[in-house]
């Protein structure tokens, strides 16, 4: 599916599908890590089942104010423990279907808010 993001200087998602995201232009594999201002990166994930605490320990240098779990074609929700150190940061977790992810984090983006989008593939 094609997106059309807001005008911003944030990295933002043009399409996805089930060979990866297209983030400004350029095809990028999942598991991924999106920053709205550091772009994206390898996340050590392994897929929905094998989500451990330090995947998402991750990305807290990063530092968002929100993350966005993308958990793939449909939404399922990792346990609440593998989440403690998000919560513990003060920092958001929004879970959602990987099309609702990346269009939330294309708004989020263009708006100069410190989003972070964690995007497993689509299985």
């Amino acid at each position: 599916m094609k997106l059309h993001p807001d005008a911003s200087n944030a990295y933002a998602i043009q399409s996805y599908g089930p060979d990866g995201v297209v983030v400004n232009g350029q095809l990028r594999p999942v598991p991924l890590i999106l920053c709205a201002v550091q772009g994206p990166q390898t996340w050590s994930a392994n897929g929905f089942e094998g989500l451990t605490q330090t995947n998402f320990d991750e990305l807290l240098p990063f530092q968002p104010e929100l993350v966005i779990f993308g958990s793939g074609e449909r939404i399922k929700f990792p346990a609440p423990r593998l989440l403690q150190g998000l919560i513990r940061n003060g920092i958001g977790v929004e879970t959602m279907d990987n099309g609702a992810a990346c269009r939330t984090f294309n708004v989020l983006a263009g708006e100069g808010r410190r989003v972070l989008m964690a995007l497993l593939p689509l299985t």
